[in-house]
């Protein structure tokens, strides 16, 4: 059953720019959907809840919200199915939830639409954060789609369109989620030179927190095998680059 609460209590006290945001949590814990629930509203945002698969589904076309936390493994039909069906509607943010800290279900979670991941426990403080974060980058890319960077960029056989955030390779469009294309122009702008995790955390996701090296490192592994494997070198303790063609 699906458990709907809305609220715009102490918003006033927050960000005008969060004051108007909807998240949708989806967890089927009601221990934890109360505690992040509570934060959420504690930072601004107005926030719905939902149980279960198909209530999510349901709860994300009428709702409309701007971003969803969203737990792996849920009834129904698991949170993986909940964001390919999301995913197909209309682009929504998606911080995924895992209990399991395994490797394959967060490629998993990245291949079929989400932005980020978070493996239980975690802090709410830190959820709280990734939220502010996912919605400040659906902020950029709106801004950039007005005001976009000239020009194409074209490395080899991979081709960056700033304007139209596409990717192609060999002359194919690679379909990226809005992270995997920040990570991607992240590195294309300065080609061949290695880039540390916390360099990319920060400059694409703006946290500055080393616990999150994880998930640049999915991350990169899920824009690997979209781009090519070989086209971004592993610097062994230190972080990444992309490579391009000898001059």
């Amino acid at each position: 059953m699906e458990q709907t609460h809305t609220s715009s209590n102490g918003a006033a006290a927050h960000t005008a720019g969060s004051a108007q945001r909807r998240v949708l949590v989806v967890e089927d814990d009601t221990t934890i959907i109360d505690a992040i629930s509570a934060r959420l509203r504690a930072e601004g945002f107005l926030v719905q809840t939902a149980t279960d698969g198909p209530a999510a589904v349901d709860a994300a076309e009428a709702w409309q919200p701007d971003l969803m936390v969203l737990d792996v493994m849920l009834p129904g039909f698991d949170g993986l199915e909940v964001c390919r069906r999301v995913q197909a509607q209309r682009p929504v943010p998606v911080l995924m939830l895992t209990a399991r800290d395994d490797e394959t279900d967060m490629l998993v979670g990245l291949g079929v639409g989400a932005d980020d991941y978070m493996t239980k426990p975690f802090s709410m403080r830190e959820l709280a954060a990734r939220v502010h974060v996912l919605l400040r980058r659906v902020e950029r890319a709106a801004l950039a789609a007005v005001t976009p960077r000239s020009g194409i960029l074209r490395l080899g056989e991979l081709e960056i369109d700033h304007a139209q955030r596409r990717v192609r390779v060999r002359n194919e469009d690679v379909h990226l989620t809005p992270t995997e294309f920040d990570l991607l122009v992240c590195l294309a702008n300065t080609p061949r030179a290695v880039l540390s995790r916390e360099q990319l955390l920060a400059e694409v996701w703006d946290w500055a927190d080393a616990s999150g090296t994880r998930t640049v490192d999915s991350h990169i592994k899920a824009l690997r095998r979209k781009i090519g494997a070989e086209r971004i070198r592993t610097v062994h303790g230190v972080g990444y680059a992309l490579e391009t063609p000898a001059p």
